[in-house]
């Protein structure tokens, strides 16, 4: 069993104990993501969700894949009533290609300036 874990230079080193993704069995698995030490923390939910999924999107792209083989996305927010322009980002990065899904609202994250996390699953294409 190869298990292929990673960080990435364009995006800020994790300060727990995790890695950005983790490739296995042609999944990559991508750590929660979120905009803290990037322009978008302390922003709209909708600044935040729309570079972490600049994040993901180069994440995948590096590892050979995109939206278009996501197959599961996990939603942690702290205001569940963003929803509807949450669901605009959303539709902005991978359109038709819907995911399997989950949202979840929690009280606060590690930050105050941090108010959503994402985590993904994507197919990986043979390179």
């Amino acid at each position: 069993m190869t298990l292929l874990r990673k960080n990435y230079p364009h995006i800020a080193n994790p300060v727990g104990a995790y890695v950005h993704s983790v490739q296995h069995n042609g999944l990559l698995y991508i750590s929660g993501m979120t905009a803290f030490g990037t322009v978008a923390q302390g922003k709209s939910m909708a600044e935040q969700a729309t570079e972490i999924f600049h994040q993901i999107a180069n994440i995948a792209q590096a590892e050979n894949s995109s939206f278009a083989d996501l197959i599961k996305i996990t939603l942690f927010v702290t205001d569940i009533s963003q929803l509807s322009t949450l669901r605009d980002v959303m539709y902005q990065f991978y359109g038709e290609n819907l995911p399997a899904s989950s949202l979840v609202e929690v009280k606060s994250l590690f930050s105050p300036e941090i108010n959503i996390e994402i985590e993904t699953l994507f197919a990986v294409n043979p390179a």
